[in-house]
């Protein structure tokens, strides 16, 4: 008995690595997917909506926000939020987000607590849930709203070099 192939059979067989292939492309996704995904962050995926923060938002609560935000969370996203002194922020897929950014800032407090808490994977944010306290969470969230001008604060240590972040406010060493 002779095997026929025909061309819907061959084209039958081929469809699965022609599926892998086509799904294996990445690509940045286009307006309307990150409108789409943004909105769904927004108002279906990340909880927290309703928590309101219990730490009233003075300047000793940013400054606390500001102390642990720059323990935590400096080395991904800058001192100041705003990805300054992070040379890998822009390049890696998904990039860092500015937190002064309108699609951060539009999250009501709890989310933004819920994302340092929870984390987002697979994007590369780390929860710190176990890490940070409750108290230290909210304190970031109050910095995260209070944020200073974009490289006002220097780079974060790890990337400057300087053990201090910021060598126009370092002292003098020998």
């Amino acid at each position: 008995m002779q095997a026929r192939f025909s061309f819907a059979g061959l084209a039958l067989a081929a469809l699965p690595s022609l599926l892998f292939a086509v799904g294996c492309k990445a690509g940045h996704p286009g307006k309307v997917s990150t409108t789409s995904i943004t909105w769904i962050k927004h108002h279906v995926t990340v909880g927290g909506k309703r928590d309101r923060n219990p730490l009233p938002s003075t300047p000793a609560t940013i400054e606390c926000g500001k102390e642990a935000f720059g323990s935590y969370c400096a080395a991904c996203h800058g001192r100041d939020g705003q990805n300054t002194g992070v040379p890998f922020a822009a390049s890696i897929d998904p990039p860092v987000p500015l937190l002064s950014s309108r699609s951060v800032q539009d999250y009501t407090d709890g989310q933004l607590k819920r994302v340092i808490e929870s984390g987002i994977a697979p994007s590369g944010m780390p929860a710190s849930k176990g890490i940070l306290s409750e108290e230290e969470i909210w304190e970031i969230v109050i910095y995260i709203r209070h944020l200073p001008p974009a490289g006002s604060l220097g780079e974060p240590k790890a990337y400057s070099g300087d053990e201090y972040g910021d060598t126009s406010t370092s002292p003098s060493r020998p």
